[in-house]
């Protein structure tokens, strides 16, 4: 039996995704994303912090943990390296992540936002939706109802997060806002208000009245969906 060349050799020993990033690359060139699994634009984004190794399966693994990639991209770091990911690697996830969230919160900010209402349930959805703990946030609207600035107000606990009307009513004349959307998430999963929401919300939007700044809502984000104050008839 004749040697084997080393070239022939030499192509023998290449693992069996050889070439697959390569072509994985030109796939996304010449047919852009839509045409690409979940699994497989994830094997993108981890090509650069994984440079020589075979990232499918560990693609597929993360998915069917995370379920989707919007939730696996806001991910606890440390909950990312449990499946063999470098701090490279999980943060290149996570600034992925933050990245499409800019990118989704700049896409609010361009005209009247009562013109676009989706755009804001979307954008909560996508910034609260996987929180573990409670978070109160503000949008405040100029007169023109044009975003002008959006802050995490309070932080809370699982089930709970102090807000006190004085405070909103505060900030919102320092940033000068004549209205306010009130944003909160319920990291159990029911979006129903509870009886202190609405409270809260009474309050708030009491102490607002008298200096003339409004409240177009009060929307309680989920992992499933969002409610709306405004759509229950509550404001």
């Amino acid at each position: 039996m004749p040697a084997r060349s080393p070239l022939k050799q030499a192509a023998e020993s290449k693992p069996h995704y050889f070439g697959h990033r390569d072509r994985m690359r030109e796939r996304l060139f010449s047919s852009g994303a839509d045409g690409m699994q979940d699994y497989e634009l994830l094997e993108l984004l981890l090509f650069t912090a994984i440079p020589r190794r075979d990232v499918k399966p560990i693609a597929k693994a993360l998915l069917a943990e995370f379920k989707d990639l919007w939730s696996l991209l806001n991910a606890k770091p440390e909950r990312l390296m449990t499946f063999g990911l470098s701090e490279t690697a999980a943060a290149s996830l996570m600034a992925t992540g933050a990245v499409a969230l800019r990118a989704h919160k700049s896409a609010v900010i361009k005209g009247p936002l009562l013109n676009s209402w989706q755009r804001i349930v979307d954008y909560c959805r996508a910034a609260l939706a996987h929180e573990t703990k409670e978070q109160f946030r503000l949008l405040f609207l100029d007169r023109k109802n044009r975003l002008l600035a959006e802050e995490v107000h309070q932080r809370g606990t699982i089930d709970h997060t102090p807000v006190y009307p004085r405070e909103v009513v505060q900030r919102a004349l320092e940033v000068g806002a004549g209205a306010l959307v009130l944003v909160h998430n319920h990291p159990s999963g029911d979006t129903q208000p509870s009886k202190d929401d609405i409270e809260m919300t009474r309050a708030i939007a009491d102490a607002c009245r008298p200096l003339g700044i409004g409240i177009h809502d009060h929307i309680i984000v989920g992992q499933d969906g969002v409610t709306s104050f405004k759509a229950m008839g509550l404001l």
